[in-house]
């Protein structure tokens, strides 16, 4: 499988975020259910679910210092890269 996401390390803060579908950022139990998957790749560091809407307008969901900080920033000033996870 292939995830969109970044690792991220901001203000001594290490953590990940990661684009998923509207579908899954929708529903707080999905929320919850694909961070505790993500957390095996992404042991130990927040983990942030980014999906955008059909404007395209970006909506994270995750800890609120963390969220705060990517909606002051635009979505191509963070360094996503493609991961391959089994």
């Amino acid at each position: 499988m292939k995830i969109h996401g970044a690792v991220i390390i901001e203000q001594g803060v290490t953590f990940a975020i990661v684009a998923v579908k509207q579908s899954v950022t929708n529903y707080t139990s999905r929320i919850i259910h694909t961070r505790q998957q993500l957390q095996y790749f992404f042991p130990n560091m927040p983990i942030i679910l980014m999906s955008q809407d059909r404007n395209g307008t970006p909506h994270f969901y995750g800890r609120k210092d963390i969220v705060e900080f990517l909606k002051s920033i635009r979505l191509d000033q963070i360094p996503w890269k493609e991961y391959h996870i089994y």
